[in-house]
């Protein structure tokens, strides 16, 4: 695990400019991340120099769109915030690329689209667009295309509305591609892509009365490889795996996931810190991986009793739950993600530290993302963390990490080892060492 940077993004110091989703698009070329202001900024990667052929390209900004505006619910006398909650990207068909995006509330299908040629020599129209007499025409002129500058422009292709009473937590494409999933804390529907106007309803968990409500969805995903399986996370700690071909609501699930708690360690953060906060299936499809708030978990999805393997994540803040809970930062919601070939994964911390785990190894390695070393190529230094006792030279003691700074967004490349780490405002982008 020995990355050195090379792209820095910093956005001004404003609440909009908080970085709320981070997505690679299926061959890594493109990256795109969302922002508090409903603001869509795609970075594409350059081509590699003839000069420098080991080095690999830098991203630059390719497109910047405002997807989202903030809207106001007049039933329920309700502010809809322009956040994007996630960007999931559709598999490329044509020349141009195709996402989705989504707030609380409204999804929206975006083609992003690029010209670089112009079209000249018009019959019925002037240079600058002004209609000529068409009697005055004597001779017919060919058009001929000439190059100009790059344009990107983002279009809205669908708006899929009004189908979410609660917040949107999830989307997810499936693998057939021509539907996709979303989820907020009650339910799951399935929409298809060319029809805005209807989805089905296929997980709703809301009972008759809402006193009586004891969980709610966290994160759902489709299954990368049959288009009829996905899962979805709970806050109370569970998987469940669902299959569409049992039954249209699938209220009732295929299997079951859930380790059992060990009593002895049962506190008062118990069921906070068992909530899932992300859920993503490996390539594969044989694995998935789930984030509570101090671990990470592999499951295989043959086996629904426990995980194959845990990772602790900062399980130094065990002692620190309470000053946690009190600062809200217990409910910080962290995602977690694949290498493209399943062998690591990676997940984000406080005091902007990241963690990365080799799965054949069981190495694992702390990064920081800071500004202090987001010099061009600069090799990340492991960070460690002191609990107590002490403290060695380049350690740093856990009552001196910053809460305020934390690594909730994390995408690997699908390809290649890049990886994309969202702080606050800030991007970053990483490569493994080139020796």
């Amino acid at each position: 695990f020995c990355y050195t940077l090379i792209t820095f993004l910093f956005l001004l110091s404003l609440s909009a400019d908080i970085i709320s989703t981070v997505e690679f698009n299926y061959s890594g070329e493109l990256l795109a991340t969302g922002d508090k202001g409903g603001r869509v900024v795609i970075f594409q990667r350059e081509q590699e120099s003839k000069n420098r052929p080991h080095s690999r390209g830098e991203y630059n900004v390719y497109s910047t769109f405002q997807s989202h505006e903030p809207e106001f619910d007049y039933l329920k006398s309700l502010e809809i915030e322009e956040k994007i909650n996630k960007i999931r990207w559709l598999p490329q068909q044509n020349a141009a690329h195709s996402l989705l995006s989504t707030n609380d509330k409204t999804i929206k299908l975006w083609k992003i689209s690029q010209r670089d040629k112009r079209a000249e020599g018009y019959n019925l129209k002037d240079e600058d667009g002004r209609l000529r007499d068409p009697f005055r025409i004597t001779s017919l002129r060919v058009p001929v295309l000439l190059p100009m500058d790059r344009m990107v422009e983002a279009s809205p292709r669908r708006i899929f509305a009004n189908a979410h009473t609660y917040h949107i937590n999830s989307i997810s494409v499936n693998s057939d591609h021509e539907t996709y999933l979303s989820a907020d804390d009650l339910r799951v529907n399935l929409w298809h892509l060319e029809i805005t106007d209807r989805s089905f309803n296929i997980v709703d968990i809301k009972p008759a009365n809402m006193e009586e409500l004891t969980e709610v969805i966290t994160a759902a995903e489709c299954h990368p490889h049959q288009c009829n399986v996905f899962v979805y996370s709970s806050s109370k700690g569970t998987i469940r795996l669902c299959d569409m071909r049992a039954a249209a609501l699938c209220d009732r699930q295929s299997k079951f996931f859930e380790e059992p708690e060990d009593p002895s360690s049962r506190s008062f953060f118990s069921e906070i810190i068992s909530s899932i906060s992300d859920v993503k299936f490996s390539h594969s499809g044989r694995y998935m991986m789930t984030r509570d708030y101090l671990s990470v978990k592999v499951w295989d999805l043959n086996m629904e009793n426990r995980p194959v393997e845990t990772y602790q994540v900062h399980e130094y803040l065990r002692s620190k739950l309470c000053s946690l809970y009190e600062n809200d930062c217990i409910f910080d919601k962290f995602e977690c993600c694949w290498n493209g070939a399943d062998s690591a994964i990676m997940t984000g911390s406080y005091n902007n530290f990241f963690r990365m785990f080799d799965r054949n190894t069981r190495r694992d390695v702390t990064l920081e993302a800071s500004r202090e070393n987001s010099k061009p190529r600069a090799i990340l230094k492991a960070r460690k963390v002191s609990t107590g006792g002490k403290r060695k030279k380049d350690e740093i003691s856990v009552d001196s990490l910053d809460f305020n700074k934390k690594i909730l967004h994390t995408a690997w490349h699908p390809k290649e080892n890049v990886i994309a780490v969202a702080a606050t405002n800030n991007l970053y982008i990483f490569q493994d060492k080139i020796n």
